[in-house]
């Protein structure tokens, strides 16, 4: 079967960089895929994006060094199934708020005895290789986030959760949980003891601990805190930010027009 990167590089004790789709654009999701992220995430909770784009943009990601992953609308077994089965070596459960939230979640992505996923493997059968079902258990990622007041109060019973891969912080919500703004990576002390917290926990039990990013330069400083994978950013964020900054470069390189005649 096809080697899972993201687990791999953990393992070697390597962070890793994760892209973010919220366009539902398969063209999109392959040119994102070559730019050198080591996974892509399709956003199925917050993303524009159903599950038949869905399928198009996992396919457009498979032909990329990349691996596929998902993050869904909600810890829903048919969802979660119909992704993994669509191909996605990752899947992102949003708000588990809990050891019993979490073990549910993890259970959708292991076959029996492990867990409850439904066996028809479908285009992970085409990606992952004929032996998918006799390694699939070890390669699927399970991340499920914290974002929520009772999530990190539990965050020691869900990461006790054997066949929970490891914990993704949603920022924005947690910060919300917390009595503070969402925004630019909020500098609020109590966000920051929570989401370093987090981190912390779960490194303390091998467990992969990523986290979703407003930048890069707030990348790279979440990657110094301990997080093993980054979200830099999503496309929607870069690409206003690429337009934004191709027309101030524009505007303040362009010669003056002072001096123009009228009806130039």
């Amino acid at each position: 079967m096809r080697r899972n990167i993201l687990r791999q590089r953990a393992k070697d004790g390597q962070t890793s960089i994760n892209a973010w789709l919220s366009i539902p654009s398969s063209y999109a999701a392959e040119v994102i895929g070559h730019q050198g992220f080591d996974s892509v995430t399709v956003d199925l909770q917050h993303g524009m994006i159903g599950f038949d784009a869905a399928v198009s943009m996992l396919q457009a990601i498979s032909s990329t060094p990349a691996m596929p992953m998902a993050r869904v609308s909600k810890c829903d077994s048919a969802l979660v199934m119909q992704l993994l089965d669509a191909g996605a070596f990752g899947i992102i459960c949003p708000m588990i708020s809990s050891a019993t939230q979490a073990r549910e979640f993890a259970s959708f992505c292991r076959y029996p005895p492990r867990g409850t996923r439904s066996f028809g493997p479908a285009r992970g059968l085409l990606y992952g290789g004929r032996d998918y079902f006799q390694h699939a258990d070890g390669e699927v990622l399970s991340l499920a986030m914290i974002e929520t007041a009772d999530g990190v109060s539990s965050l020691d019973e869900i990461l006790d959760v054997d066949e929970l891969d490891g914990i993704y912080v949603g920022p924005n919500d947690l910060a919300l949980a917390l009595g503070c703004a969402p925004g630019d990576e909020s500098d609020e002390p109590v966000v920051g003891r929570a989401t370093q917290a987090i981190s912390a926990a779960a490194r303390r039990r091998n467990k992969l601990a990523g986290i979703f990013c407003s930048s890069g330069e707030v990348a790279a400083r979440r990657l110094d805190e301990g997080f093993g994978l980054v979200t830099p950013g999503n496309d929607v964020g870069l690409l206003s930010g690429a337009a934004r900054d191709a027309i101030a470069r524009t505007r303040r390189l362009a010669p003056s027009e002072a001096g123009r005649g009228e009806g130039y």
